[in-house]
């Protein structure tokens, strides 16, 4: 148990899956909160939190996924800190990642226009429980952020969202 991954309180537990029902009784009497696989990706999406494998690939790098909090502009050398030092220095971030607010599902890897202009990509998309669509997605930055109207893949129309995990700032 780590804290939860997100920002947010919590812990996220990795218990073997034959132990699972009994650790589960523990905690449900301690007054603990469990959430299905739905539920956790539901969570991930709406605080932001990028995924291996989908925000996290080799077409993407930490400052354009979000992650400035997790990148170091102090501590000497490391593999990639000249090219991070420089789109920092030249704030030369080309695209990234923010949240999506849609009026239905789309799959991943859904293009994003603005104005017939592809801008960005969906990365994850899902129906929550209360039945709204969200989603990430690497939006250029030279298009816009939070409140800008999308289109994707000419079928869904979208909104840019903020979403607490992810920071846009150069330092």
């Amino acid at each position: 148990a780590v804290g939860t991954g997100l920002d947010l309180p919590g812990y996220t537990l990795f218990i073997a899956e034959q132990e699972y029902s009994s650790y589960k009784e523990r905690l449900l009497a301690l007054g603990m909160v469990t959430l299905s696989p739905q539920e956790q990706e539901e969570l991930r999406i709406t605080q932001g939190r990028p995924h291996p494998g989908r925000e996290l690939t080799e077409d993407y790098n930490a400052l354009e996924a979000g992650l400035w909090r997790a990148i170091s502009f102090t501590k000497g050398c490391y593999i990639g800190q000249e090219t991070i030092a420089r789109l920092n220095t030249y704030q030369g971030v080309k695209q990234r990642l923010w949240g999506i607010s849609l009026d239905k599902q789309v799959p991943e890897g859904s293009p994003i226009y603005l104005e017939q202009e592809r801008i960005g990509t969906v990365t994850s998309c899902q129906k929550t429980i209360s039945g709204e669509v969200i989603g990430l997605a690497y939006i250029k930055s030279k298009a816009g952020g939070e409140g800008l109207e999308i289109e994707v893949d000419h079928r869904a129309q979208g909104k840019i969202i903020s979403v607490p995990y992810l920071s846009h700032d150069y330092y």
